[in-house]
């Protein structure tokens, strides 16, 4: 059995051969049916994994990627990353005619089951992974089960992990700078509660421009929100509710920048005259704001772009590609959400009401 195992399978009839069942019994066991014994569904897998078996549509392999996440795809609080990000990705199959499935890892993956049984269960010849902290540890794991797999806006140390991210560390130094050129002294940083790689570049770049500038951080002006809307405003009103309140803040997530800017406007505190605003863009959310704020840029689609590019590229050609590690730039975008800081800083009532001229 151990030898007929690593002969190619390529259809349930010839996995319900060798192991003596029925074809019905087989299509249950890889489609992960309630009504199938556990023992009768693992030994299914594990010949289906080790006979390298893929599930076909029809008469026809299925040319269909998968796009992965941890848990619930495309939240509310993943801001416009994820719609550019999906834009590039289904112009980049289309090259080799692929389509695209989203798949929820923590939905529907029995732990019992590989990875590679697990996708090749879903139909799918290879994954686009988004990680999302708490599981940060999810490509490297697909990477070690052996499956076709890269990983987007992310990166790892580990050699047989295949990415491509952006580097926002050194972007985002020179926004805090310009903020210093500027004369701020008191400059503060929004940065997200899940500190994945992308917002410790993006703090890490916060503390560099400081530290060149001879400033030592100060822990109260550095909070962690939530990327959304809500999390900008509560920033706001936490950092203008200081005694010593910043001049500036550096946002480093969109739906933050949003948030924050909306705050002020309903707040009467006037950008740039009153407080500067620097925040990050996926896309061109920073041209819909008023005013139209100076930001990180980074480039979502085009990452997207290039993930799926390979991933189908690398598929056709039978995974004898090169490993892809792509490092993509940010740039800074300068509009008009920064200048000169005020004479006096403005700070809020406890109310929080109004604005008060700080002593």
């Amino acid at each position: 059995m151990a030898s007929q195992g690593r002969q190619g399978v390529t259809s349930a009839r010839q996995l319900a051969d060798r192991l003596g069942l029925s074809v019905a019994t087989v299509s249950r066991a890889l489609n992960n049916h309630p009504d199938i014994a556990e023992e009768t569904r693992v030994r299914v897998l594990k010949m289906a994994d080790s006979a390298g078996y893929i599930p076909r549509v029809g008469r026809r392999p299925t040319n269909v990627i998968g796009l992965v996440y941890p848990t619930d795809p495309v939240r509310a609080d993943y801001g416009n990353f994820e719609s550019a990000m999906l834009a590039g990705i289904l112009e980049g199959v289309n090259e080799q005619r692929f389509d695209v499935t989203f798949i929820n890892i923590g939905r529907d993956r029995n732990p019992s089951d590989s990875y590679t049984q697990f996708f090749r269960a879903k139909g799918v010849r290879g994954v686009i992974v988004r990680t999302v902290q708490p599981h940060a540890r999810l490509a490297e794991e697909i990477a070690d089960d052996g499956f076709p797999c890269v990983v987007i806006a992310d990166r790892s140390d580990q050699p047989n992990v295949n990415y491509v991210c952006s580097d926002s560390r050194a972007d985002s130094m020179r926004a805090v700078q310009h903020l210093v050129h500027l004369g701020h002294r008191r400059i503060a940083l929004g940065v997200h509660s899940v500190l994945d790689r992308d917002h410790r570049d993006r703090r890490d770049g916060y503390l560099d421009a400081l530290r060149e500038a001879g400033m030592t951080p100060d822990p109260t002006l550095m909070l962690q929100a939530r990327a959304s809307m809500e999390g900008g405003a509560t920033c706001i009103n936490r950092l203008l509710s200081l005694p010593d309140p910043p001049t500036a803040v550096y946002f480093t997530d969109p739906l933050t920048t949003v948030g924050a800017l909306h705050r002020c406007l309903v707040l009467g505190v006037h950008v740039p005259k009153d407080l500067s605003v620097v925040g990050f863009d996926d896309g061109d959310v920073r041209y819909k704001t008023f005013p139209q704020y100076t930001a990180v840029c980074q480039d979502a689609a085009q990452m997207g772009l290039e993930a799926a590019r390979w991933l189908t590229r690398s598929l056709a050609a039978g995974g004898v590609l090169p490993a892809f590690r792509v490092h993509r730039p940010t740039s800074l975008s300068m509009n008009d959400s920064t200048g000169a800081p005020p004479a006096r800083p403005v700070r809020l009532s406890h109310s929080g009401g109004r604005v008060l001229a700080s002593n």
